[in-house]
């Protein structure tokens, strides 16, 4: 095996230890008995490979030997998600409460040249022509989840008859079934020219947040007021030519980024963070997520089979200490879904 690939059990152990500061060997088996039940000799050439490519690191000898992860990236170091949320939002006393006017200095390199080896090697072409039933079928899994994320309660099969045949599903409100077909209409929009995200300015992402809000009452352009984030104390910046600058920054440093799935990852989280829109940034990040993927010839993500509590947890730990590690670690785990999932 080349020392830059991994396992999908090696990379089981990597999340593990994304949750804790570090684990021993017998930790981690237990963390793994669940989907990967693992003997002592396998698990440590496991963790032998995972030593050699540097994805981890050892402290202490013999039974005493802990693993941990390297944390050489400031937004990248581990953090138990869990324990974090465990406290309410007043009582997490190291959270950030305003926008951090030096994150762009602090973005870069969020991918190791290990990662992006792995990330090349499995990389696979968008289909410039995807089959119709898969296509359609990528549609109604992202138009159902992205908008579930939202709190639309339309069911997957629900989305479909909506998608598929116009049927609005009984005792859903007109308001939901709208951001779902938006969902449908702004991928479409993609889809018709792609090469128009391979550099980003500020009228293509007013253009696409507008098909995302279009006839649900939601004002268009930067926003002119201040808003709130359910769950955290960060307040995003209420000054609307504040919100143009950072808006503009964030554009012309997302241009300069060169290894896709970076761009993917940083317009996630970046356009979620800054909110310069009144309402639908978070849905306006994710499909802005899917136009620069698409364009850059990468899958798109469905976030299917991504748990909405996680996502959430993971954007607003970004929000409150700037740590991008869980963000990156779902945003690279619904590429790899992506992947083995459509379009083959």
């Amino acid at each position: 095996m080349n020392e830059t690939e991994i396992t999908p059990r090696q990379r089981k152990i990597l999340d593990i230890l994304g949750t804790r500061d570090e684990a021993i060997r017998t930790e981690l088996a237990a963390a793994l008995s669940t989907s990967y039940p693992v003997s002592k000799p396998t698990l440590s050439r496991d963790l032998k490979h995972l030593l050699a490519s540097g994805q981890i690191k050892s402290t202490g000898i013999g039974r005493s030997t802990s693993y941990l992860l390297p944390a050489t990236h400031p937004l990248l170091k581990p953090v138990n998600l869990s324990a974090y949320f465990d406290l309410e939002p007043d009582q997490r006393t190291a959270a950030k409460k305003q926008f951090n006017q030096q994150i762009f200095s602090q973005l870069p390199d969020l991918f190791t040249a290990p990662e992006i080896t792995e990330l090349e090697r499995i990389y696979k072409p968008f289909p410039k022509n995807p089959n119709f039933r898969e296509l359609e079928r990528f549609v109604i899994e992202l138009s159902w989840k992205s908008s579930k994320i939202e709190g639309n309660t339309y069911t997957l099969l629900e989305t479909e008859g909506l998608i598929k045949d116009a049927k609005k599903a009984s005792g859903k409100s007109a308001y939901e079934a709208t951001m779902i077909l938006n969902h449908k209409s702004a991928f479409e929009a993609i889809l018709k020219n792609p090469n128009s995200f391979l550099r980003l300015d500020s009228s293509i992402v007013l253009q696409l947040h507008n098909t995302l809000i279009a006839n649900l009452d939601i004002s268009t352009g930067i926003r002119t007021h201040p808003v709130g984030i359910s769950g955290t104390v960060y307040l995003p910046p209420d000054n609307q030519w504040l919100l143009t600058e950072y808006f503009s920054q964030t554009l012309d440093y997302l241009n300069q980024v060169r290894f896709p799935l970076e761009i993917a990852l940083i317009s996630s989280a970046m356009i979620a963070y800054l909110q310069p829109f009144a309402d639908g940034n978070k849905r306006t990040a994710r499909i802005l997520t899917n136009a620069i993927l698409i364009a850059h010839g990468y899958y798109p993500l469905s976030y299917r089979s991504i748990d909405e509590n996680e996502y959430k947890q993971a954007l607003i730990l970004f929000f409150e200490t700037n740590n991008l590690y869980h963000l990156k670690r779902l945003i690279v785990d619904q590429y790899r879904f992506a992947l083995s999932t459509y379009f083959l």
